[in-house]
């Protein structure tokens, strides 16, 4: 390991003595003195140190949305006419956020953007100029300061919680985030633990509803402070005019909803699948399809249901950084509606029917009457009119007729 204060060896051949200090401390600032001896002759130097440093309170881990205090501090003697601030090379002026007094900067509310390069430029009464460079850590939450996540009704939801460094960083070995959530009046908590590796603690929500949405408060302890982040979940439905199967040539209504509504989400229908043709359909705002479906807003207007309309339907929620989330609505119908013929027409064909089969009737129990008519012998007038329902058969029919040629032969 290299000597934290050292004289290269190989300099001093030709002539070169200086003193190498890495990395300098406050403590190492005063007056130096290199003493070169070359034979008789003894040559002398004195050299002074001027230590500036910038120093935080309170001390490092800063955290996001707490005070701050950066002091940029000289061992020079003289007295100070001017401080300076500098943030990643551009000059930070006085404003609600920032204030400097006596080489100090106040950062009342530091956030994820204060990190990086802080440069403070020092000028005493003699016009010495001296400056320091601090690169500021800020540990905070990665993301916007109020995060909404938004999902549809049924599916599953991940609230991220994500710290801006590693917890290693500060020398924290364990973290855990403490998720609370208020729902009906009971408060709702969970503890997510992870190791010095990971710097994400994120709540997963197996099935959300409607119920779930709401505002969910993550906080996570970094030794004696403690970091909160918010985090809105926002819950997309869809609510049809008519609920379970629809009938074919119905009116329908799909109103797709979100709540906790931020006010700048605009919508868009697609129909993802269909029955008869797979096609894929997307609507806008401001156009009505040739097949008349047309979309105001958040909501789906179906004059007349057709089998074309079978499938998926896709509601999206769009905000200015793109598609923040979506939900499906399955269409199924149930058949065509056909309408009943009118009454009267029921009853003409009824009694047309009724009529047909009477008349059929009696022509067939005439036939039969005719023919025993004629079976029946000329001599015996009294069975003229007697209707046999029996008819004989051949045998009884052929002894019948042999009798009667006996009996007219007497």
């Amino acid at each position: 390991m290299r000597p934290r204060v050292s004289v290269q060896d190989s300099a001093l051949r030709s002539g070169n003595f200086s003193l190498r200090i890495d990395p300098v401390r406050s403590g190492d600032a005063g007056l130096y003195e290199a003493q070169v001896t070359y034979n008789t002759e003894v040559q002398s130097c004195q050299v002074e140190l001027g230590i500036v440093t910038v120093t935080l309170s309170p001390p490092s881990p800063v955290v996001e949305s707490d005070p701050l205090l950066m002091s940029c501090n000289s061992s020079h003697r003289a007295g100070l006419v001017e401080t300076r601030w500098f943030h990643n090379g551009r000059p930070v002026p006085t404003s609600k956020n920032f204030y400097s007094l006596h080489g100090a900067l106040s950062i009342l509310r530091p956030s994820m953007s204060d990190s990086g390069s802080w440069h403070c430029q020092l000028r005493y009464s003699d016009n010495v100029i001296v400056s320091a460079t601090h690169d500021l850590q800020i540990l905070g939450f990665d993301g916007p300061a109020n995060p909404v996540v938004y999902a549809a009704a049924g599916s599953a939801a991940e609230l991220p919680c994500t710290l801006s460094y590693l917890p290693s960083a500060f020398g924290i070995s364990v973290v855990a985030a403490h998720w609370s959530h208020l729902a009906g009046g009971h408060l709702k908590d969970w503890v997510v633990s992870q190791n010095q590796s990971s710097r994400s603690f994120p709540l997963r929500l197996p099935a959300v509803g409607p119920g779930d949405a709401g505002r969910y408060s993550c906080a996570v302890p970094v030794g004696s402070k403690t970091m909160r982040r918010d985090v809105t979940l926002a819950v997309v439905t869809v609510t049809p005019s008519i609920p379970g199967p629809v009938s074919e040539g119905s009116h329908l209504l799909l109103i797709c909803s979100v709540t906790h509504l931020q006010g700048h989400e605009r919508f868009q229908w697609k129909h993802l699948s269909s029955a008869p043709t797979n096609k894929k359909l997307a609507m806008s705002a401001s156009h009505n399809l040739k097949d008349h479906r047309s979309q105001t807003g958040a909501n789906l207007d179906i004059p007349q249901v057709s089998q074309k309309d079978v499938g998926i339907w896709e509601c999206s929620v769009y905000g200015p950084e793109g598609r923040l989330g979506a939900v499906e609505y399955g269409l199924q119908i149930t058949g065509a509606q056909v309408s009943s013929p009118p009454t009267i027409f029921s009853g003409q064909v009824t009694f047309g029917l009724t009529v047909t089969l009477f008349f059929l009737l009696m022509v067939c129990v005439l036939v039969l009457a005719l023919q025993k008519r004629a079976r029946l012998p000329a001599s015996y007038p009294a069975l003229e009119g007697i209707v046999a329902v029996a008819v004989p058969n051949k045998k009884d029919v052929e002894e019948s007729q042999k009798e009667t040629i006996q009996q007219t032969e007497c």
